[in-house]
């Protein structure tokens, strides 16, 4: 878990000590948007999706987090509400960790600080990142990035389960579902073929080309 790296074991033992498991269904809200923020979060097991409704009633996916991930550290110590609502997509597990707790344990140990810092940091950097791909990534590319993403690190093809539904995929990469389905018939050519929740990938590397390319972008 990518809060607590860097920490020795009984200093973690110690942060998780009052933590408590919540257990959610699928579509189950874990808080609502402004809720009194008085925890942070590790994915046990399930997706959740992060999602904040805007003044015009919609809704717009900031992230959907997954097993090891962690979420609302920084909220949680300024004393204000939750920026976002967090809804389970799958049956879920979520640890929960006080954060009175955690800002005692970082008095008593300022190396937490340093692993929290680190965490928000890396949060903000993910952030820029999707942002950069909304800008500057196709909707082809940014489909193509997150089969990337699924996939295993050290095969040249793979067969991937798509973990949600195809309208949350849709949403969390700033598409139409409509969308979606086009920019999947369009990656026929590199490889990809889908099959309801099941999409074949016959050359990774000739994937991660594509999304990447500045070029394909323009095109």
């Amino acid at each position: 878990v990518a809060v607590f790296r860097g920490l020795k074991r009984e200093t973690v033992e110690h942060i998780v000590g009052p933590a408590s498991a919540v257990v959610l269904r699928s579509h189950e809200s874990l808080y609502m948007q402004g809720d009194p923020a008085t925890a942070f979060f590790i994915v046990i097991d399930g997706w959740l999706k992060l999602c904040r409704i805007t003044t015009s009633g919609d809704e717009a996916v900031i992230n959907v987090v997954k097993k090891g991930d962690s979420f609302g550290e920084a909220v949680a110590f300024s004393g204000t509400g939750y920026p976002h609502t967090a809804e389970a997509v799958t049956d879920c597990r979520v640890a929960r960790i006080p954060a009175d707790h955690v800002v005692q344990c970082i008095r008593e140990s300022p190396d937490i600080a340093l692993a929290m810092i680190a965490t928000i940091s890396m949060h903000l950097h993910n952030l820029v990142q999707q942002l950069e791909q909304l800008k500057a990534h196709s909707g082809v590319q940014r489909v193509a990035e997150f089969l990337v993403s699924m996939a295993p690190l050290d095969t040249e093809s793979c067969d991937i389960a798509l973990p949600y539904d195809k309208v949350l995929i849709a949403a969390r990469l700033g598409l139409k579902p409509e969308s979606l389905s086009r920019a999947f018939a369009k990656l026929r050519c590199l490889g990809v073929n889908v099959n309801s929740s099941h999409v074949r990938v016959g050359n990774i590397a000739k994937l991660r080309k594509f999304a990447s390319d500045d070029r394909a972008a323009i095109r």
